[in-house]
């Protein structure tokens, strides 16, 4: 296990990382390089709960938002530093993640729907009017607070280390072998003696907690946003079509979802955006024709004909 954990992290996570770290230097547009590690991020933190239980919640920028807002109103009501409200966006996505923990009874397209109709929940909760001296409301959040473009792009990418290690340890380990086995045939899972439920309950709360971390530094990044910025439900969207495209279950799957899909997002969409939907949609089809698997099951083709 070991041996491949650390392989794995060898072939992928470092060499990313220094690219990420270099980026600045060469490509002067650090909104855009904080947005690509946001969606590694939330594609990473998406493919912990469907990658290794099988669960795909449309509404996963619920926690997200949950992060982004836990951030802000531990700056707006406390004297706290923001890397404490930071961990605090945490927190309050890992805590939202304990209360839907029930959705896990369902299955299929009803946890779906039901995910989303949280999140939907929460946003409104968030905007709701009657609660402006607390949340903000529908008016959203202002924060007085100082905006330090390295410290943000560092502390995202040490998410992302974080989210991808725990990614490649689940791939190595015993306890993500039995995730996977639950996610193939829950009932012969736990026939053999696998709890399932407390595995599924695992990855959720921590998938949820990385989309919390991430959505507490894009507030960071944004310190005047609304709940519909936060809430945005295309954040749960391009995390989807991103890690099935790359390849759910995989450590570089993800990442090839936003790099070849984000990267031709911003390409096609800004040279060509009367294209783009046109594009944009081949390369989904082509994906589920070709390879339903995505595009890191290329890599296996290869080792098993070799």
């Amino acid at each position: 296990m070991r041996k491949g954990f650390v392989r794995e992290t060898a072939l992928v996570l470092l060499p990313l990382v220094v690219v990420l770290a270099v980026m600045p230097w060469l490509y002067n547009n650090q909104l855009l390089l904080l947005n690509i590690v946001v969606f590694l991020v939330l594609a990473q933190g998406l493919n912990l709960t469907y990658g290794f239980s099988g669960y795909l919640p449309f509404g996963y920028v619920g926690f997200f938002g949950a992060g982004a807002y836990g951030f802000a109103l531990t700056l707006m009501h406390t004297a706290a530093p923001p890397l404490l409200a930071v961990l605090v966006g945490g927190v309050a996505a890992l805590l939202a993640g304990l209360v839907l923990a029930p959705l896990l009874r369902l299955q299929g397209a009803y946890f779906g729907l039901a995910s989303l109709a949280a999140a939907e929940a929460l946003r409104h909760v968030i905007a709701n009017q009657d609660l402006s001296e607390i949340t903000g409301g529908p008016y959203g959040v202002r924060l007085d607070v100082p905006f330090r473009p390295v410290l943000t792009y560092g502390l995202a990418i040490g998410i992302l280390v974080l989210v991808m290690g725990l990614v490649a340890w689940l791939r190595q380990s015993r306890f993500g072998l039995r995730l996977r086995a639950a996610r193939d045939n829950p009932v012969s899972a736990a026939t053999a003696g696998i709890d399932v439920v407390h595995g599924r309950l695992v990855v959720w709360l921590a998938s949820a907690t990385a989309a919390g971390l991430i959505g507490a530094v894009y507030a960071w990044s944004a310190p005047t946003f609304f709940p519909e910025a936060v809430f945005d439900l295309s954040f749960s969207i391009f995390a989807i079509v991103f890690t099935l495209f790359g390849g759910a279950g995989t450590l570089v799957g993800p990442v090839i979802g936003v790099v070849v899909l984000y990267g031709a997002y911003n390409v096609i969409g800004v040279s060509a955006p009367k294209y783009f939907q046109l594009v944009y949609g081949l390369l989904i089809m082509a994906l589920v024709l070709f390879f339903p698997a995505g595009l890191a099951s290329l890599a296996v083709r290869r080792r098993r004909d070799g």
